[in-house]
């Protein structure tokens, strides 16, 4: 009796060692706490085991003899079986068991202590089940009331019956652990009453029975968080899910970007008592709007806001001449109303013409640059019988101008070049009453803009110096884009520039800077948008010509003036030079006449006009500057007209052609 017994005892502590093994440190130092065992705090898990199956094995040695052995065997499954069935109560065998089972036996706390533990985790697996299992039950729901939702009143019902299930749900798990955790407070009291009313045993199991529930209820808090947070998280998705078919049933064309609130303009809403004003201008192209110009080609308080809708409506383009109408603001109602900037512009709401023709038939013009350039073959003719200046009859002669010429006037300071662009616009005025002028004044002296617009009978454009650079390329790329509209319709333009130099001098101020600059500080980007202009001049197939007449400054002493004449040095087909020696001496027109010239002179002048032009220049090609242009001068003011003059040179100079030569055809 006494062998069998001695030797199934260390197969148990070998059995409880396993068991401990398993355990986890906070349950180990409960145990450890329960048996009396000090300083586990800072205990390994391998020493926990150690000292709890140490302890445990010196109780049970120092027992009484007498004891059975086997009693520690039959307490474990006893003590839980008891407290279920009885829910808590205390059991009426107990001072029985207590005395089959020693007070400081170790092993039979070790074995409690394993079985509480075992049905603590057995009840946590099931809640974990159960709730995964509502969550799935919640996450499929959800999905059938998404897929199955048809329009907002029933996605909000079944958002409300989801929450509703899930309170409810929420309420029976609240419900259901509060009862396991009564039924676990009674089976922990029932255990407490069964191991005895020693005042130091019992303190050691209250704290030990303390800390488990402590950490039972640690782990129920942080589950039901857990499952909160994934409510919460569900409950935002639905939410996100309902505002995201919320968003579906907007407008997603709503304009994005520094134009947003412009482009919602796009139509006026008129009513009947509303009265409509009559509204004419230029209309400006910007990158998200545009503006019809009533007060010229600068930006003003009175222009009329168009949205870009009207305008690839009604295929409106930059530098159009549009009429209109407006709505008159009512009384007490004023356009500055409004934090933003365009609210002080008033609307286009009717468009009636467009450069004099109905929008449906303006739709239909040609494309300036799909038009083709061809050299000028009809003569603009400066002379005139009304005039009795010497210079439009000199430039006839050495530069001749014809319709869509591109010509450089190359002049330095004070040579006189901005009298002579007054005579060239009068005369072109005169002799030319169809032609459209418009001469382009930027970066000039506010007295020669007073002079131009009292002298030339044409449309004057300037930009004084003392506005910003860019306004200087806000009326030269306007000016030049009304110039091209005007050529789509089949007229003819001249625009005269003064001057170039100083239009590519605001573009170097006024674009942004590409990083490549040029030598004298010129960057190479602004350079781009002065050619452009330049450019445009050109005679068209089949009607339509746009000439330009720019001048450029030389001999300024500034670098970057003499690199943008290099620039633009060949890209004319008619040069009209001045001489700064002959404008000091007083002698003006101040031509250099050997170095000035038109290309393609041949197709403008007659045969024989063209024969006698060529022997006048190889006459003064053999003089100087200064002898040639004075002996020019001595001739015209003998005369009163260029047919005349050539045929008194005719005369008196011999004749180098034959009859079958051709002048001016290289052979």
């Amino acid at each position: 009796m006494t062998d069998t017994t001695e030797t199934a005892a260390p197969t148990g502590g070998s059995q409880n060692s396993r068991a401990l093994g398993s355990l986890r440190i906070p349950e180990l130092q409960a145990i450890a706490s329960q048996m009396g065992v000090k300083g586990t705090s800072k205990m390994r898990k391998s020493d926990l085991v150690a000292a709890i199956s140490s302890h445990g094995g010196s109780s049970h040695g120092g027992s009484s003899p007498s004891a059975p052995k086997r009693a520690p065997r039959s307490a474990p499954t006893a003590a839980p079986a008891v407290g279920a069935e009885t829910g808590g109560a205390p059991d009426a065998d107990a001072p029985q068991k207590r005395s089959r089972a020693p007070r400081g036996d170790a092993a039979s706390a070790v074995a409690a202590a394993l079985s509480e533990t075992t049905g603590a985790r057995a009840g946590a697996v099931d809640e974990r089940v159960s709730k995964s299992d509502d969550r799935a039950q919640r996450a499929a729901q959800a999905a059938r009331s998404v897929e199955g939702v048809g329009d907002e009143g029933s996605r909000r019902k079944t958002a409300k019956d989801d929450r509703d299930g899930s309170r409810a749900k929420g309420d029976a798990q609240k419900s259901e652990k509060s009862k396991n955790d009564a039924a676990r407070t009674d089976r922990q009291h029932g255990g407490d009453a069964g191991r005895g009313q020693d005042q130091k045993a019992d303190g050691g199991q209250q704290g030990g029975s303390q800390s488990s529930r402590q950490g039972e209820r640690q782990n129920d808090r942080q589950g039901d968080r857990q499952g909160d947070g994934r409510n919460q998280d569900e409950g935002r998705g639905s939410r996100r899910r309902r505002g995201r078919d919320r968003g579906r049933d907007r407008k997603r064309s709503r304009p994005r970007g520094p134009g947003a609130d412009i482009a919602s303009l796009d139509e006026v809403e008129l009513q009947e008592d509303d009265v409509l004003l009559p509204v004419a201008g230029i209309l400006d192209i910007m990158d998200n709007y545009a503006f019809v110009r009533t007060s010229g080609y600068l930006p003003g308080n009175s222009d009329v806001y168009v949205s870009l809708g009207q305008v690839k409506k009604s295929g409106l383009r930059r530098g159009d001449a549009v009429t209109g109408a407006v709505r008159q603001p009512r009384d007490g109602e004023t356009p500055s109303q409004g934090n933003s900037r365009i609210n002080k512009f008033n609307a286009l709401v009717r468009l009636d013409t467009i450069n004099g023709m109905p929008p449906e038939q303006a739709r239909q013009r040609a494309d300036f640059g799909k038009l083709t350039p061809l050299y000028p073959q009809e003569r603009l003719r400066l002379e005139n019988t009304e005039a009795t200046r010497l210079t439009p009859r000199i430039i006839d002669i050495v530069a001749p101008i014809g319709k869509g010429q591109r010509g450089l006037i190359v002049a330095p300071p004070k040579a006189g070049k901005t009298i002579i662009m007054q005579q060239i616009a009068n005369a072109i005025t005169t002799n030319n009453p169809e032609v459209h002028l418009m001469v382009v004044l930027v970066d000039e002296r506010p007295e020669e803009v007073t002079d131009m617009e009292r002298t030339v009978k044409g449309e004057v454009i300037a930009s004084t110096f003392d506005r910003p650079a860019s306004d200087h390329t806000i009326v030269a790329e306007l000016a030049i884009e009304r110039a091209k509209r005007l050529v789509e319709l089949g007229q003819d333009v001249v625009v005269l520039l003064d001057s170039l130099t100083r239009l590519s001098r605001a573009y170097n101020l006024a674009a942004p800077a590409s990083g490549r600059i040029l030598s004298g500080g010129v960057d190479a980007s602004a350079l781009y948008p002065p050619k452009r202009f330049f450019g445009a001049a050109r005679n068209i197939e089949n009607g339509g010509s746009l000439t330009i007449l720019a001048s450029a400054l030389v001999e300024t002493g500034s670098k970057m003036d003499e690199v943008i004449f290099e620039e633009f040095k060949g890209t004319g087909n008619m040069e009209l030079r001045l001489s700064r020696n002959l404008a000091d001496k007083r002698i003006f027109p101040a031509v250099d006449v050997n170095a000035s010239g038109t290309r393609r002179e041949e197709v403008l002048l007659s045969r024989d006009e063209l024969g006698i032009v060529y022997k006048l220049r190889r006459v003064m090609g053999a003089l100087d500057q200064q002898q040639a242009i004075e002996l020019l001068l001595g001739k015209l003011k003998d005369t009163s007209s260029n047919v005349e003059f050539l045929l008194q040179v005719q005369k008196t100079t011999p004749a180098n052609f034959a009859d079958g030569d051709q002048p001016g055809r290289t052979v």
